[in-house]
């Protein structure tokens, strides 16, 4: 019981002597920034400008649309290969991978589709996997 009173003894003091060592660093450059500076210098309206700033043009070679438009059904179902998966909006991605899943009863994925579809999304990230079919690349399918 003896030890644990001292323990605790030690633990309060070491904090204690921690707490009174520490230095209060806000309040010393505080000090130092109101010292050196004056309020009319701190103080100052910006100043607007009156020149129109020139409008900048895209590269002649850029595409007109900001994004490609997205295929709105697999044109394999269960064969979709991971780059056209990609291009695909996502109620098609959600038919692929219940096509894919269909296809292959009994795979680990089987009965957790929303786990598949985003397992399908990170694996077709891959440029590897590009020409790959959906289901060898979640691998519920053989090679």
């Amino acid at each position: 019981m003896k030890r644990l009173s001292i323990v605790a003894l030690a633990a309060g003091a070491m904090a204690l002597s921690l707490a009174a060592c520490s230095s209060d660093k806000t309040a010393d450059t505080n000090g130092l920034k109101q010292a050196g500076t004056t309020t009319a210098a701190r103080t100052t309206n910006p100043v607007a400008s009156t020149a129109a700033a020139p409008v900048v043009q895209p590269p002649a070679d850029a595409p007109t649309s900001a994004t490609a438009a997205k295929k709105t059904s697999a044109p394999a179902g269960a064969q979709t290969t991971c780059s056209d998966f990609r291009d695909l909006t996502e109620d098609a991605e959600k038919q692929v991978i219940d096509q894919v899943l269909a296809a292959n009863p009994g795979s680990f994925l089987a009965g957790s589709p929303n786990v598949a579809l985003g397992t399908a999304k990170l694996a077709c990230l891959a440029t590897t996997y590009a020409n790959t079919p959906v289901a060898v690349a979640i691998r519920v399918a053989p090679k």
